[in-house]
């Protein structure tokens, strides 16, 4: 049985505690973002999940979604939810005001996107890829457009998707063939075939708004000649309903390892008529805002299936009596003890608590950058915090996605022979979270982005928003007396960083093969040290807060546990990273291709 319940007293920390400056009120716009208002919110959101996300997650997969005539039948769960959440005002939380949103900020959306992931992942697809098509549209349409469209979107009464992906090219969407031909009244006909399109097609919603990739006739060779289209389901009429049926169709469902629940469509568009956003052949550059927004957001994915197979594996071990402590009998009473007691198991629970406390404090620390950058009225600052989710964007991508994946498995592993088979829902986490390793970008991908493009940038200018603040930490706190085990721990690590970084700079100028064979160990290490920051600063607030704690003494003490175990048992890995960096890419790529 998959086991939930939201973590609303370490999301009150990360927002309140870790990252409490600047405080999300003190920025324009959000006067009245209190924490008590931040606090019913996640509340009210806790209890979407718990109650009625979870419950239709197992049936979600099991029921899966089916194709009549190119109509898409979502699991019949899944309507109760999304009416549910959509009533509630969950499609429009982090949505303008000046469209029917609510405002919140993305430090608080990413923690409601957490539990909605957290229990239901094959749903959140959908509400998800919606609110990404909304800052697409809202950040390159046309003002008509937009007025048009972003209502509905915002509402949930229509939802969004990104069709980008065709069966000849993924990553590489330079090659891609979709057109789109001008006609008299402005808008365009568009016509080619997608696939992998989540969400491409379904029953939740009256009408499905896809943000098309296509070239224009006059267009350029490669990704300089790619434009981006507004192509809906259905023509809206002149009052903004769904009107005439558009030439898009879906003409066959993805049979997917997980997500189940999550309409996985090819899509066929013959002379689709759609409208363009943003300027003629700079369509990739629109679409990237959708992009970066999802990657940060399959990240969240990774992160909220962790959570949950850390409390569905905790559960089991409480409950699962096999062999006695090494120690000592600890259940006499029993015929064995919880396995629990075990070391081997201790090691696989904490493991996946670290994972998952540490994402979150360092999705707490992005997000809050990403409210600074839209809506700090200094420049420097603003520009500072895009240096920072530049940079951060394809670490939270992959590293949160590939701890969140050994996180389901380690859960599996608690379960043993009980989480290979379907009744306590752990294979199914392990099933649905592989795929967030994939979409919006492979995390190969998202290495090469980190050490091809982040790196680089200005000299280095975007590392200086992450060096900088690590660097003054351990300096300030080397010393430390209860804390200067863990600080000389993160500068060891820290240090190893910094010579990785130099020598893929090096060599990769030289050879740019060299960064490509240590660009994933450089995003893990990058990552591990990211997360050993965090869990450092964690710790001094535990030591800072426990003394005068009363009824929160044990969620600071299990903060120190925690960041010991992660500082002694998962940074020093950091070692082993540095040692494959330095070996260079000899051994990678010395294997003729015959010979493969």
């Amino acid at each position: 049985m998959q086991t939930y319940k939201a973590p609303l007293r370490d999301m009150h920390f990360v927002l309140n505690e870790l990252h409490a400056e600047p405080a999300l009120s003190s920025l324009p716009g959000l006067a009245e973002v209190t924490p008590d208002l931040v606090a019913s919110v996640l509340e009210e959101a806790a209890k979407l999940a718990e109650e009625v996300l979870l419950p239709c997650n197992v049936a979600g997969d099991l029921e899966g979604c089916t194709l009549e005539n190119g109509v898409v039948r979502v699991p019949s769960s899944f309507h109760h939810a999304y009416t549910t959440f959509r009533d509630g005002g969950w499609t429009a939380i982090a949505s303008d005001p000046g469209f029917g949103g609510q405002g919140l900020p993305e430090s608080v959306n990413k923690l409601v996107e957490e539990m909605i992931c957290a229990t239901n992942l094959a749903f959140s697809l959908y509400p998800g890829l919606t609110h990404g098509a909304y800052q697409a549209i809202a950040a390159h349409a046309s003002e008509a457009l937009k007025q048009a469209y972003l209502p509905k979107l915002v509402d949930g009464t229509w939802s969004g998707t990104m069709c980008l992906t065709e069966a000849h090219c993924g990553t590489d969407l330079g090659m891609l063939r979709t057109k789109a031909e001008p006609r008299a009244d402005g808008s365009y006909a568009i016509t080619g075939a997608k696939i992998f399109i989540s969400s491409g097609e379904h029953d939740l919603t009256e009408n499905i708004i896809h943000l098309v990739l296509a070239r224009l006739p006059d267009a350029p060779a490669g990704t300089k000649g790619i434009s981006m289209f507004l192509v809906p389901k259905f023509l809206p009429t002149e009052d903004g309903r769904p009107g005439p049926r558009n030439g898009v169709l879906c003409t066959a469902l993805e049979h997917k390892m997980g997500i189940k629940g999550s309409a996985t469509c090819q899509m066929s568009f013959e002379a689709a008529t759609g409208w363009l956003v943003g300027q003629p052949h700079q369509g990739l550059a629109a679409m990237f805002t959708m992009m970066n927004s999802e990657r940060l957001s399959v990240g969240i994915q990774g992160l909220g299936v962790a959570e949950t197979a850390y409390q569905s594996a905790v559960a089991y071990a409480r409950d699962r009596i096999q062999g006695r402590a090494l120690s000592g009998t600890k259940s006499p009473s029993q015929a064995a003890d919880p396995i629990l007691v075990h070391p081997d198991v201790r090691r696989m629970l904490m493991t996946m608590r670290a994972y998952t406390e540490g994402c979150r404090a360092l999705s707490g620390w992005v997000a809050r950058a990403l409210d600074i950058a839209e809506r700090s009225d200094d420049r420097a600052t603003r520009a500072a915090a895009e240096d920072f989710t530049a940079l951060m964007t394809p670490i939270v991508k992959a590293l949160f996605t590939d701890l969140g994946y050994d996180a389901a498995n380690l859960g599996l592993q608690v379960h043993g022979g009980h989480g290979y088979i379907r009744d306590h829902g752990m294979e199914q986490l392990v099933r649905d979270a592989r795929i967030s390793q994939i979409y919006e970008g492979t995390n190969g991908i998202q290495a090469l982005d980190l050490v091809g493009r982040k790196l680089p940038t200005g000299m280095g200018r975007l590392l200086r928003q992450f060096f900088h603040p690590v660097a003054a930490f351990i300096e300030a706190r080397s010393n430390h007396p209860e804390l200067g085990a863990m600080v000389k721990g993160l500068g060891r690590a820290f240090g190893a960083l910094q010579l990785a970084t130099t020598e893929i700079a090096t060599r990769g100028l030289a050879d740019p093969e060299e960064a490509g064979a240590a660009a994933t160990e450089y995003l893990r290490l990058f990552g591990l040290v990211a997360l050993g920051f965090m869990w450092a600063r964690s710790a001094e607030i535990a030591l800072e807060k426990l003394p005068a704690a009363n009824g929160d003494a044990g969620f600071y003490q299990a903060k120190l546990v925690t960041a010991r175990f992660y500082m002694e048992r998962v940074l020093p890995q950091s070692g082993a990273l540095l040692a494959a960096i330095k070996s260079g890419k000899a051994a990678t790529m010395a294997l003729p291709e015959a010979l493969f």
